[in-house]
This record gives structure tokens, C-alpha cells and sequence, in this order.
């Protein structure tokens, strides 16, 4: 489908998937504690040992299939008093409680939530850590947006204390709204990558992210060139990917902001590892469509200026999609790649609505995930994704109805990610991510849930009047890092214990 890269970046003698070593660079007093961080978060992983059998009971919910494939009511797990029992961080049971207790150890009672809802973890398909604080800038299009606002934010990422400090904060902001994995950007400098991940690591989280490859049509301070993008990349690649629970994307921002030398690059980097994930922007805008035609005019559309690179497949995500035709969505399809829909950033933003039902026809599905961007989006919470992802559909003549929600949130999330045999599910086997939701997180929601006629109707509720309010604890990998009723709500898990 994609040719085969022309200009394969230079690499050393060594051969191909090898990093040239040059000479080393002194390292600021910030990066050296930054450096610091990142090995103690290694240490820690390296040392992690089996951990204390963990249980959780209380009503929840699942998925067994995929809503847009089959009828709703035939997907949805509803159980009632449910007992989930977790083993170094896995789920090994999921049953009703009556049906499963003989299995507990002897002396362990379960973590009750009462007036509850147990999910699996949120997953985010598309955000950018790094435009936390310009999160609800006043009045911009997309490509003003990124100059006036997203730009400027993004240069102080070259000092690793800030970058540090941010990935600390939205970690944070994440888990404290259920979500448990994510896509995230990253800036172009290594360090900001250092920073998540070694924050990642250290909630034991399973993340996805990438440097950001740029060089041109952005500021001077943000730009590489296409053999040190290739080179940084490379060497995050080696000192990240695999570790723990931590995945690479292979991260162009988006086509105008990479020559073609530098998108072959990001195809070449693809090969050097079976598993990588590639991260990017398509068709958001169609002011920046537009521009994307002038500066690849030998491409027949937007799609084909990535596919052209071989960067178009299996963990391919491309974040926005707003304005895609039937050829695109026909090739992620056979490509296997995923869209990451972001309603709130899109209509914030005033760049259209995803159409979402044709991306996921059953003649020719496309995998999507939910993405909140953060920075042109308005909320880290999925509820509030799902409130906007709700009228997106109605404005385009279709409902999506409460399951298709919560499994676009959850399972389908991971379906986009290619992690669906780890998470997004509450079953034998799978990770031990998952949120409890409160359904008395709000006098109003607590008043409307009394006359919810059943399951259905109560997610309803929860994704159109819920936020981070209505997450009462979040688990990761069978500890809980996040509980609102604690005088610490958060607590990273080798604290937990």
C-alpha cells in the first residue's frame, strides 16, 4: 500500500536499528535530577515482586463484544455484586460474589464500594500532555490556536524541572479521571518524553507516547531535522519501549510540520522495532487540509502523504479525522489503523464533526477510540467526552446510545490500540485497570439515579452529568493509586502497600 522509504536515515556502521554514539553532552543540574528520576523508575520496575492477593466488590459493568457490531443489549456485562479478585496485578476472577467468594484466601474481605460502579480504566486515544495550562484559551481555529497558544507553551519544555513537574500533574489529572491508559504527545525535546515516562513508571501505569517530530512551519525552538528526529527517537525507543508498561509512538505532529525526508524517517523508524505505535494528526481542519495539498501536491490526499511513508497500518493512530471520505476510511480499514475521535476539542475548536457511525460501518469498520487533545479539548474526563461525543452524533441525524459509550471509553479504546488482550475489559487475564464510578458523586446525580429504570439508562446519566467528581477511586495494575475518600488521594503503588 505504502512504498518503501527512499531516504532511509543515516545509522552507524553497526547496521540498521543501531544509534550512533557521539560525544556526550554535559547535562544541566535539571536534567541530571531528571535523570535521576527516570533510573529510580526503572529500579523500581525492575525490582517489582509479586504483590498481596487484592479484591474489589460491588456492582459492574463490561463488554463481551463490540455495540456497533452487534445489538447493544448483547455487549454489555451487567453484573451485580460483583467480586473481582486480582493476583500481582491481574485479574484472575470476575463473577457474582455469591458464586465466587470460596475463592478469596482466608482472612481477605474485599474492598466494598457500595453505591458504586465498578469499569474497567478509561482509555484516552489522543492527548497532549504538555498543553495542560493552556487547556480553555479563549478563541482560536486550529492553526492559529497552535501558534498563538500551543507553540509557545510547548518551549518550555526544554527545561526537564517544568517538563517534569507537568507529567506530574497530568498524571494526576488523568487518573483522578478514571483514565488508565493513554496516547500522549509528547513536545520535541527528548526530556519531555523522559519526564512522562519515567512519571508513567512510576504509577506503574500503561502509557503510550512519543517525541514529536518537527521541522518546519513551526518555531525555531521547536524544530529537529530529519536525522535528529530519527536519532532522539531512536534512543527513547531503546531506553523506553518494553519497559514495564511503557510504549513508544513513533510521533510526527502532523504533515505540515514535517518535510517528506522527515516522514520517511518516521517510516524508517517504524521497521526497527515489530511492536511500535505511530501517533499523528489527519484531516482535522479544513484550513489545514488545504495547506497540506500545496505542500504535497504528488499526493492524492491527506491519508495517502502519510501511506506514502509507510506509516499508515496496525497501531497507527490518527487523532481528529473530521473530514475524511470514503477512500480514507476504505484504507485505514484494510490497513487496520484507528481514528481517535475528539469532540470536545473539535467543537471547541470549531472544526467539525467526526462521523462516527461511517468510520465504524460493519461493511468496512475502522477501529476508533475516544481522545479528550486536552489542550483544544475542555476536559481530561471521558464522562464529559461521552456527554460531547453524544450531541456530535445527534448533529450528524444518529444516537449513541449509553453502551456504545462506555465501550468506546473502555474496550474499544484498547481495540484501537492493539491492547484489547490486556485492557479495557474487567476478565480473567486482563490487567487490573479499572474506576469505580459514585453514583451519589452529586446531589443531582444521586437525585436522577433513583428513577433510572435500568443499567443502560444509569450509564446514560453518568456520561451526561458525570465528570472527575463521579470517579471514587482508580486502580492500576491491582493497587489503588487514586482514592477520593483519602486524606492523600493519590498514592503511587510502592506506597500503597
Amino acid at each position: 500500500m505504502a512504498e518503501q522509504c527512499r531516504a532511509t536515515p543515516r545509522v552507524s556502521d553497526e547496521g540498521a536499528g543501531r544509534r550512533r554514539r557521539g560525544r556526550r553532552r554535559p547535562v544541566s543540574c535539571a536534567g541530571a535530577c531528571l535523570l535521576r528520576q527516570s533510573a529510580h523508575a526503572l529500579r523500581l520496575e525492575a525490582s517489582r515482586v509479586t504483590r498481596p492477593i487484592q479484591a474489589l466488590r460491588g456492582d459492574a459493568v463490561t463488554f463481551r463484544a463490540d455495540p456497533f457490531d452487534r445489538p447493544s443489549a448483547e455487549c454489555l456485562v451487567y453484573q451485580e455484586d460483583a467480586l473481582v479478585i486480582i493476583e500481582d496485578g491481574r485479574i484472575t476472577s470476575f463473577g457474582g460474589h455469591a458464586e465466587t467468594r470460596h475463592l478469596l484466601p482466608e482472612g481477605l474481605e474485599p474492598v466494598h464500594y457500595t453505591d458504586c460502579l465498578i469499569s474497567a480504566g478509561f482509555v484516552d486515544a489522543h492527548v497532549h500532555y504538555p498543553q495542560m495550562q493552556v487547556i480553555g484559551s479563549y478563541g482560536a481555529e486550529l492553526l492559529d490556536w497552535l501558534t498563538t497558544y500551543t507553540f509557545v507553551e510547548e518551549q518550555k519544555f526544554a527545561d526537564p524541572a517544568h517538563a517534569a513537574m507537568v507529567a506530574g500533574r497530568f498524571l494526576r489529572e488523568l487518573l483522578r479521571a478514571g483514565t488508565t491508559t493513554a496516547m500522549v504527545y509528547c513536545t520535541v525535546h527528548p526530556q519531555s518524553v523522559d519526564a512522562f515516562f519515567a512519571e508513567s513508571s512510576l504509577w506503574n501505569t500503561r502509557m503510550i507516547a512519543g517525541k514529536v517530530l518537527m521541522d518546519r512551519n513551526a518555531p525555531a525552538a521547536l524544530l529537529d531535522t530529519a536525522q535528529r528526529g530519527y536519532d532522539e527517537s531512536l534512543d527513547l525507543i531503546d531506553r523506553w519501549h518494553g519497559k514495564g508498561r511503557q510504549h513508544y509512538a513513533v510521533t510526527p505532529r502532523f504533515a505540515p510540520t514535517s518535510t517528506e525526508a522527515q516522514l520517511d524517517a518516521a517510516g524508517a523508524l517504524l521497521t526497527t522495532r515489530d511492536d511500535l505505535f505511530l501517533q499523528t494528526h489527519l484531516c482535522e481542519n479544513l484550513k489545514e487540509i488545504e495547506w497540506v495539498r500545496e505542500l504535497f501536491p504528488a499526493r492524492s490526499s491527506y491519508l495517502d502523504v502519510y501511506a506514502h511513508s509507510g506509516l499508515v497500518g496496525r497501531r497507527s493512530v490518527f487523532g481528529h479525522a473530521v473530514h475524511m471520505h470514503e477512500g480514507d476510511f476504505c484504507i485505514c480499514h484494510q490497513a487496520g489503523a484507528a481514528l481517535a475521535h475528539c469532540p470536545t476539542s473539535n467543537l471547541f475548536l470549531g472544526s467539525g464533526l467526526f462521523p462516527l457511525f461511517e468510520a465504524v460501518d460493519p461493511t468496512r469498520p475502522v477501529r476508533v477510540g475516544l481522545g479528550t487533545d486536552v489542550g483544544g479539548g475542555t476536559s481530561l474526563s471521558q464522562l464529559q467526552t461521552l456527554n460531547e461525543a453524544y450531541k456530535v452524533a445527534a448533529l450528524k441525524g444518529r444516537k449513541l446510545d449509553a453502551i456504545q459509550a462506555f465501550y468506546l471509553a473502555t474496550l474499544g479504546g484498547a481495540r484501537a490500540l492493539y491492547l484489547d488482550d490486556r485492557i479495557g475489559r474487567i476478565a480473567a487475564g486482563f490487567d487490573a485497570d479499572l474506576c469505580v464510578l459514585d453514583l451519589k458523586a452529586t446531589p443531582l446525580i444521586d437525585f436522577r439515579r433513583q428513577v433510572c429504570r435500568d443499567i443502560t439508562d444509569l450509564l446514560f446519566v453518568l456520561m451526561t452529568l458525570g465528570d472527575d467528581r463521579a470517579v471514587r477511586a482508580t486502580w492500576v495494575a491491582g493497587e489503588c493509586v487514586y482514592d477520593r475518600e483519602r486524606p492523600e488521594p493519590f498514592r503511587y503503588p510502592a506506597a500503597s502497600a
